[in-house]
C-alpha cells in the first residue's frame, strides 16, 4: 500500500500520523497519507513565501511549465481517471472527462501567463498634470492558498493552481481528505513539467483543523476555496481585509417552458441532475415546469432516468456510481424520506443501498422543504409546476443561492427576458444548469459565493493592479 508525505519546498515529508483513503465502491484501501500539523502548515506558507520572494520565473517560462503539464497530463489521462474512479466514486466516463478537462484549464493557464498586461491611464488629461504620464500593470498577490473539494478534485485544482502559477504567485494546497490521491499525481506531473520546489506545496489533513491553521497565517495574502456556503461564510469572516475567491453552494433552477424542444429537456435535465451522482453544486435540482407541458415533460424524465445504470463506476455502461460515503447516502435518503412525509411523491427511485442512491425524481414537493430549498448534493431532482413565466422566475430566485440557473423554450425573446430576470451568476439556455466550458467565467451571487474562475478571469481574481505614474516636467 502507498504511502504519501506532504510536499513541502518540494521535500516529501512523513508525519506522525497518517489517514486511509478508500475507494469509494468497493470500500479497499488506496493508500494512507500523511496528516499535517501546525508545524507543517508553518513550514508549506514559509516555503510558499521564500519562493514569491525569490521567484525568477519569466512569464514564458510559466506558460512553458504549465503547457508541458497539460501534455503530461494528457499522457496519463486513463492513469488518473482510474485514481478519480476510485476515490471519488465517479464512473470511468466521468473520470475521464474530467481529465481532458483538467488538461484544457492547465493550457488555457499556460496561454494566460503571456497574456498578463495593463493599460494606460491618460493622467495628462486632469488640470495640472499635463506633463504626465500613467498606466497600470497587473501584479501577483504573493501565497495563495488554495483548498479544493472532493467532487471535482483534479481539474477544480487546475483551476485554481494553474493561474496561480501563470499569475506569479505560490501557492498552499489543501486538496479534501476523501480525495486527496489524484493531488500527488498533480504535484509529480508539475515537478516533471519543470515548475521549481516550493512553488506548490502541498498539505492534507482535516478542514477543521489545516484551515483554520491556513486562516491564520497572516502570510497568506488569498484563499481560494470551493466548498460549502458554511465554510466559505467562515473564510470570509477570518480572513480580514485578504483576497477571497469563494465558489459554494447552489439548488440550481432550471426552467421548462411550454414551447421547450421536451425530448431534449428532459434528455439534459436527467444527464445533469444525476452526473456525478448529483454531487456538482450546478446539478439541476429545481426543475420548474410549464403546467401545460408537465405531464408530457415528466413521462419522458422518468423514460431517460429508469435507462441510468447504478453500479460499479469502473463498467463503461455505468451511469451512476457512489456517493462519496454512505454517510452521505443516508443523509439524502433521509431527505427523502422527510419530503414524502410532508406530502412529496416519489415519481420514480428513493431507494438507498450502501453508499449508493436509486436517481431520484420528487413532485408534489413545497418551497420549504430541504430537498429544493437547500443543496441536496444527491442525484435527487423536484419537479415544480407553474403557469407563467414570471412565477417561475420569482420562485426561481427565491433563494439563498445563485450559481447558476437554465431554461428551455424555442422563443429568443423567452430565453432573453429569463437572462434578464433571473439572478444568478450564470444563466445557460437549453441545456442543463450544470453545463460549465473551462474557459468561461463562473462565479455565483449571494451565498454561491464571491468571485469568477476560468482561468483568464481567476488570473484577474490572484493580481493586483499597480499604478506608476512619471513626472515628465
Amino acid at each position: 500500500m502507498t504511502s504519501y508525505g506532504l510536499v513541502i519546498g518540494g521535500n516529501s515529508v512523513k508525519t506522525e500520523s497518517d489517514f486511509a483513503v478508500y475507494n469509494k465502491y468497493s470500500g479497499e484501501e488506496m493508500g494512507r497519507v500523511s496528516k499535517a500539523e501546525k508545524s507543517h502548515v508553518e513550514a508549506a506558507v514559509a516555503s510558499a513565501e521564500e519562493t514569491f520572494k525569490n521567484d525568477s520565473l519569466s512569464p514564458y517560462e510559466r506558460y512553458e511549465i504549465l503547457n508541458k503539464a497539460a501534455h503530461l497530463l494528457k499522457e496519463r489521462k486513463e492513469e488518473i481517471a482510474k485514481v478519480l474512479v476510485g476515490e471519488v466514486g465517479k464512473t470511468i466516463t466521468e473520470a475521464r472527462v474530467e481529465a481532458d478537462r483538467a488538461v484544457q484549464t492547465m493550457l488555457l493557464s499556460s496561454e494566460e501567463a503571456k497574456r498578463l498586461s495593463g493599460e494606460i491611464v491618460p493622467i495628462s488629461a486632469s488640470p495640472g498634470s499635463e506633463n504626465r504620464f500613467g498606466y497600470y500593470i497587473r501584479v501577483p498577490i504573493g501565497v495563495v492558498c488554495a483548498i479544493t473539494p472532493f467532487n471535482v478534485p483534479l481539474n477544480l485544482a487546475c483551476h485554481k493552481i494553474g493561474p496561480a502559477i501563470a499569475a506569479g504567485n505560490t501557492v498552499v494546497w489543501k486538496p479534501a481528505s476523501d480525495t486527496p490521491l489524484s493531488a500527488f499525481i498533480l504535484m509529480e506531473i508539475l515537478t516533471e513539467a519543470g515548475l521549481p520546489a516550493g512553488y506548490v506545496n502541498l498539505i492534507c489533513g482535516s478542514g477543521s483543523k489545516v484551515g483554520q491553521w491556513l486562516l491564520e497565517d497572516e502570510r497568506i495574502g488569498k484563499y481560494t476555496f470551493t466548498g460549502s456556503p458554511g465554510v466559505g461564510k467562515e473564510i470570509k469572516e477570518k480572513s480580514g481585509l485578504r483576497n477571497v475567491s469563494l465558489e459554494l453552494g447552489n439548488n440550481s433552477p432550471n426552467i421548462i417552458h411550454k414551447d421547450a424542444d421536451l425530448e431534449k429537456a428532459a434528455q439534459s435535465c436527467v444527464k445533469w441532475g444525476f452526473t456525478t451522482a448529483g454531487q456538482a453544486c450546478i446539478s439541476v435540482q429545481r426543475i420548474y415546469v410549464h403546467n401545460d407541458i408537465k405531464q408530457e415533460f415528466l413521462e419522458k424524465m422518468v423514460k431517460y432516468t429508469k435507462e441510468v445504470i447504478v453500479g460499479d463506476p469502473m463498467d463503461d455502461r455505468t451511469t451512476i456510481g457512489p456517493l462519496i460515503s454512505e454517510k452521505e447516502a443516508i443523509r439524502v435518503k433521509e431527505w427523502i424520506d422527510e419530503a414524502v412525509s410532508q406530502g412529496a411523491k416519489i415519481v420514480t427511485g428513493g431507494s438507498q443501498n450502501g453508499p449508493f442512491i436509486e436517481p431520484t425524481i420528487l413532485e408534489d414537493v413545497e418551497e420549504t422543504m430541504k430537498v429544493v430549498c437547500e443543496e441536496i448534493f444527491g442525484p435527487v431532482v423536484t419537479i415544480l409546476p407553474f403557469d407563467e413565466l414570471e412565477e417561475a422566475i420569482q420562485k426561481a430566485n427565491n433563494s439563498n443561492y445563485g450559481l447558476q440557473s437554465g431554461i428551455f423554450t424555442s422563443n429568443i425573446n423567452t430565453a432573453m427576458y429569463a437572462v434578464k430576470k433571473l439572478h444568478t451568476g450564470g444563466v445557460i439556455i437549453n441545456d442543463g444548469s450544470t453545463y460549465r466550458a473551462d474557459l468561461m467565467p463562473y462565479g455565483g451571487v449571494k451565498n454561491s459565493g464571491i468571485g469568477n474562475e476560468g482561468p483568464h478571469y481567476a488570473i484577474e481574481e490572484m493580481t493586483e493592479l499597480k499604478t506608476v505614474v512619471m513626472n515628465l516636467s
